[in-house]
């Protein structure tokens, strides 16, 4: 799989109901992973969604989640990049270069879902997601 970039947005608790919405925008296939299902054991966000993706027809790629417990969650400075693909090499690579000078939120590490995940923002105060898939 080649490595992707695309947008990534936070939401308060509406990412299904937005995601819904830019799928009859786009069109495509939505795939939606609640809170429950990747994991997290705090039921008072067990319905909200921890990871959505919309790929629409086109290729065209728009993930989001809903803000998790303990995360602030800013209108207006909620979108992130997301970097996500195979080649562990390649986006270790990217991971700490854009984290040199930044600030890590949540360490690039094995996720509850298998995968390797990370969280940082760079030293422009962009947010960042790094997912490398786990190899099967």
């Amino acid at each position: 799989m080649q490595t992707k970039l695309n947008p990534y947005i936070s939401f308060d608790g509406k990412a299904k109901e937005a995601l819904e919405f830019y799928k009859t925008v786009f069109g495509g296939t939505l795939t939606l992973t609640t809170f429950k299902e990747g994991g997290v054991p705090d039921e008072s966000v067990a319905d909200q969604i921890m990871h959505g993706m919309l790929i629409a027809e086109n290729g065209m790629t728009l993930m989001a989640s809903d803000t998790p417990p303990g995360m602030p969650y800013n209108p207006g400075t909620n979108i992130s990049i997301s970097l996500s693909g195979e080649n562990e090499a390649e986006l270790k690579g990217y991971w700490d270069k854009l984290s040199s000078g930044g600030s890590i939120a949540v360490p690039l590490d094995k996720a509850p879902w298998g995968d390797m995940f990370g969280m940082l923002t760079d030293h422009f105060g962009i947010s960042w997601l790094v997912n490398i898939t786990a190899q099967k």
